[in-house]
């Protein structure tokens, strides 16, 4: 337990520097500086803070635990518990306020989505020539992932990775960890052969007609939850491809029920769900300071708090993460951070594209999350990844579904302190992955669609990504086990970490299995020493 030190209260004077979340009048104003006022400050001690509770932190979370060490997770967002016939998550179709992050732009998928505020699912952050996509609960962005499991092939990884890094023991060790953790299985045919998964069928068809590799996905479910929806046991949640901002009925081994459920289990990890952290910084005594808002989930700030630890992990996410450190740097929190800080920021290379073809049925219902995919890897310099992934029911067959593209890239953008705004800006260049995307990946696309269909470029109208990476990379900035170069005790063990791709991939697996590598190492050196 926190060795709570001392309460007290904010008066108006200490916030009036705050940045309110939306314009307010003056009479509301008036009434937010009363209850300014009554807001609490509590400060604490920790032995290990780590922010963020996506793939990094869950498995920074279980190691140290099973370690002996405690540990207090921060999460940002709330806990969306499922099972059969739930309705935790929102409808992509009918997308409400449980759809997006209270501090978001306020528009999903393109469009703009105008709700009450809420600790919603997934922010967009805007940035020069591109909008970059990241979630909030407890879980981070294995709640809304598709559930791609890829590892990526040893040529292609040690193209991109650091030398450092041994394939051998990625390939025998932390990768099938991963595996075993998450329950990866592929769908089943009895599932596949369904009708509600045509447009699946129909992809393998295309890739298969156009010579392609074709592959069944590892996906983190358990597809008996499917095959009961088939049944009528359950309502559909899989089986229509309803899937895209979370699964409803249980059965999908995202990191909160996978990771943080079994760190919690030890009994010395605690979860602090709807703890905002604003800034991290170094304390006067030379430990870590965190700077936390205890909120409800309109955003409504409870509590403020100033945490302190010997061990900071920085686990909130390639946006977050990033933003975070670039912040600190700029106003002076955290001297002497590493000139790379903000650099080797990427996106994946990710592609969206909506493959129509006016005469051919892909189904009412599609089936998912996802089944099948063409890993293109022979070549390191132009491995790329497309996937199907069914569209949500629309009550009639739109002649339509699907295919998502990802791959390796040299494109890199960064972030900047810009000291008007007060906050880390992501510059992203014009040209970005231009090269591979409409390259390779659209290549690709194309030729599985064929020559009669019609493939709209969803990323040409609305530039953006699924899959921020970079930002604090590995060896510019941090070491391979993710410490920030002379600045003991700090660690970045997310997709800030990678360097701007994971080797064709969708990032989850790879940022899984190198923080389990690095979570090895940490507890053999750093536990009882910085830790």
């Amino acid at each position: 337990m926190p060795d709570i030190k001392r309460r007290s209260f904010l008066t108006a004077a200490a916030v009036a520097g705050m940045t309110l979340a939306a314009p307010v009048t003056a009479r509301a104003a008036v009434g937010i500086a009363a209850r300014v006022d009554r807001i609490p400050l509590t400060r604490e001690d920790h032995r290990v803070i780590v922010i963020g509770s996506g793939f990094g932190g869950g498995v920074t979370a279980l190691r140290l635990a099973e370690a002996g060490v405690p540990v207090t997770v921060l999460e940002r967002g709330i806990r969306w518990p499922t099972g059969p016939n739930a309705s935790t998550f929102p409808s992509p179709t009918a997308p409400d306020k449980r759809a997006l992050w209270y501090k978001s732009v306020p528009q999903l998928f393109g469009r703009p989505i105008l709700v009450e505020p809420f600790t919603g699912l997934v922010e967009a952050v805007p940035g020069d020539n591109i909008t970059a996509l990241c979630a909030a609960g407890v879980g981070g962005g294995s709640l809304i992932y598709q559930g791609m499991s890829l590892q990526p092939a040893e040529a292609v990884f040690t193209t991109h990775f650091p030398t450092g890094i041994d394939w051998t023991e990625m390939d025998r060790v932390h990768y099938p960890r991963v595996a075993r953790m998450l329950q990866l299985s592929v769908a089943p045919d009895e599932l596949v052969d369904s009708p509600s998964y045509l447009a699946p069928r129909t992809f393998a068809q295309h890739v298969e007609r156009a010579g392609l590799p074709l592959s069944k996905i590892p996906m983190p479910i358990d597809w008996k939850y499917a095959l009961d929806e088939l049944r009528g046991v359950m309502r559909p949640s899989y089986t229509n491809g309803d899937g895209a901002l979370g699964v409803n009925n249980g059965g999908k081994h995202s990191v909160d029920v996978t990771y943080i459920a079994a760190a919690e289990a030890t009994g010395r990890v605690t979860v602090q769900a709807l703890h905002e952290v604003t800034d991290v910084g170094r304390a006067p005594d030379g430990r870590w300071a965190v700077h936390v808002n205890r909120i409800d989930t309109t955003g409504r700030i409870l509590e403020n708090k100033i945490l302190t630890t010997n061990a900071l992990v920085m686990a909130a996410g390639s946006l977050n993460t990033t933003r975070m450190l670039v912040r600190a740097a700029g106003q002076g929190r955290i001297s002497d951070l590493p000139d790379g800080l903000g650099d080797g920021w990427g996106t994946n290379a990710d592609r969206i594209y909506v493959w129509t073809t006016p005469d051919r049925e892909f189904g009412v219902a599609q089936g998912g999350p996802v089944v099948y995919g063409s890993l293109n890897w022979d070549d390191p310099a132009t491995a790329h990844t497309v996937i199907q992934a069914s569209i949500p029911s629309l009550s009639v067959d739109v002649h339509s579904t699907m295919l998502v593209g990802y791959g390796v890239s040299d494109g890199r953008g960064r972030f900047d302190y810009d000291p008007a705004r007060g906050d880390a800006v992501l510059r992203w260049p014009h040209e970005g992955d231009w090269a591979v995307q409409t390259g390779h990946i659209d290549r690709t696309v194309r030729a599985i669609a064929g020559p009669t269909s019609i493939v709209t470029d969803t990323n040409a109208i609305v530039p953006s990504t699924w899959h921020p990476l970079g930002g604090a990379c590995m060896e510019t900035v941090c070491d391979l086990e993710g410490r920030v170069h002379d600045q003991r005790g700090l660690y970045v063990l997310d997709g800030a970490l990678m360097p701007g791709n994971t080797a064709a991939c969708n990032p989850s697996m790879t940022i899984a299995a190198v923080a389990e590598r690095a979570l090895d190492r940490i507890v053999a050196h750093d536990v009882g020493v910085v830790i």
